[in-house]
C-alpha cells in the first residue's frame, strides 16, 4: 500500500465525514447567546444576539456552522451616553437597499432604555461602515425595548415592548407605522397586555427593584397565507415559565386596530422539562435556503432556575403549519438531538 494511496484514503474519509456532518446539526447552536436573530440573504445567514456591550454579526452559509462562522464586532458604543450600556436584542434588516440594525440601550439606568438604529449601505453588512442613524423614537418616548420591523402591503411597521407610562411594573406590546427605516410616525397602539395566568409569572425578589413585573416582550411577525401572526414572549425571562404567545390578524385588517388581533388562550411554545429545556423564548424566524422549510430560532436554558443570564443559548428547529394556517412550533427539542440542516443548504 503506497503512501499516496493511504493519504488519498484518509482524505476521502475525512471529506465524507465532513459531508455527513453538514447534513445534520444539534442544539445549542452556540454555548450562549440570548435574543437570537438571523436573516438569510444572497446565500448567507447573518446572525446576531445580545452581548450587552456591543453588536456582533456572524456570517455563514449554513446555520449549522454558526460555531465556526466568520464574525465581526460591527458596533461598539461610546463609554458614556444614552446608548452606552445594556445593548439588548439587536435585529438586522435589509430595507430599501440598505442594512439597518435596531437595538435597545440605556445610559446605565434601566428606566432610560430606548431604541436606536444603525445604518450601513454596503452590500455585505460585515463590510462598510455602520453609522448611528439616530434614536428610533417610539410615540410618547416611553421605555422601549425589543424593537422589530416588518413590511406589509407596502407599509413599514414597528413593534416593540414598552411601558404605558414612566414606571416599571408591566411590559406591553405596541405597534406603530414607520415613515422610513429610521423614523416612526403617528400614534402607537397597544396590541397585547399580559393578563392570562401563564403570562404573569414575574416575581423579582429583589429589594432594589419593584416586587413584580408582568411581561409581554420580544414581538415578531409571521405572514402566512391570509393571516398574520405576532409571536411574543410572556412572563419574566428570569422565570422558567418564559414562553411564547400568539396574536392573529386576518389579511386586509387594520393592523393598527387592537380589535383586529386575537390572542391565543394558551402558549404556543413553552418549557419542556422532559427534554431539559427551560424558559424558551425571544425568538425569530427564518426560511431554509430553498424557501421550502420554516424554522424558529430561540434561546433557552438547560436547567431550571438559570434566569436571564449567560446560560441562555440559541437553538433552532423546523416548524410546520396546521390546517387552519397557524404555525405549529411543536416542543423544544433536546440538546444534542440530531436534526437535518435546512433544505437547500
Amino acid at each position: 500500500m503506497t503512501y499516496k494511496f493511504v493519504y488519498g484514503l484518509i482524505l476521502f474519509c475525512s471529506l465524507a465525514v465532513q459531508a455527513q456532518q453538514k447534513k445534520t446539526f444539534t442544539n445549542p447552536l452556540l454555548s450562549s447567546g440570548a435574543d437570537p436573530w438571523c436573516i438569510y440573504k444572497n446565500g448567507f445567514y447573518y446572525y446576531t444576539n445580545s452581548t450587552g456591550h456591543n453588536i456582533t454579526l456572524w456570517k455563514t452559509g449554513s446555520i449549522a456552522d454558526l460555531k465556526t462562522a466568520e464574525k465581526k464586532v460591527v458596533f461598539t458604543p461610546p463609554p458614556t451616553g444614552p446608548y452606552s450600556k445594556e445593548l439588548w436584542a439587536p435585529e438586522i434588516h435589509f430595507l430599501q437597499g440598505k442594512w439597518y440594525i435596531y437595538f435597545a440601550a440605556d445610559s446605565g439606568r434601566n428606566i432610560n432604555h430606548r431604541l436606536w438604529v444603525l445604518e450601513n449601505s454596503s452590500a455585505d453588512p460585515l463590510k462598510g461602515e455602520w453609522i448611528v442613524k439616530g434614536k428610533f423614537t417610539t410615540p410618547g418616548d416611553k421605555w422601549s425595548i425589543d424593537g422589530s420591523v416588518f413590511e406589509y402591503k407596502k407599509q413599514l411597521y414597528t413593534i416593540w415592548s414598552g411601558w404605558e407610562g414612566d414606571a416599571n411594573g408591566e411590559q406591553d406590546i405596541y405597534i406603530a407605522k414607520m415613515k422610513n427605516p429610521w423614523t416612526v410616525e403617528g400614534a402607537r397602539a397597544k396590541l397585547s397586555t399580559p393578563s392570562l395566568p401563564w403570562e404573569i409569572h414575574g416575581d423579582l425578589n429583589n429589594a432594589d427593584d419593584v416586587p413584580h413585573v408582568n411581561v409581554n416582550e420580544g414581538p415578531e411577525v409571521l405572514v402566512h397565507g391570509n393571516k398574520l401572526f405576532l409571536i411574543y414572549s410572556a412572563s419574566g425571562c428570569w422565570t422558567d415559565f418564559y414562553a411564547l404567545g400568539m396574536l392573529t390578524a386576518n389579511a386586509g385588517a387594520d393592523l393598527m386596530n387592537p380589535a383586529s388581533w386575537t390572542k391565543s388562550p394558551e402558549p404556543v411554545f413553552k418549557q419542556a422539562p422532559e427534554n431539559g429545556v427551560y424558559a424558551p423564548g425571544h425568538n425569530s424566524f427564518f426560511k431554509s435556503p430553498d424557501g421550502k422549510e420554516d424554522y424558529i430560532l430561540y434561546h433557552a436554558n438547560s436547567k431550571p432556575g438559570q434566569g436571564c443570564g449567560g446560560f441562555r443559548s440559541p437553538r433552532a428547529q423546523k416548524f410546520t403549519w396546521d390546517m387552519d394556517g397557524s404555525p405549529n412550533f411543536g416542543v423544544p427539542v433536546k440538546e444534542g438531538e440530531v436534526l437535518n440542516v435546512p433544505s437547500g443548504n
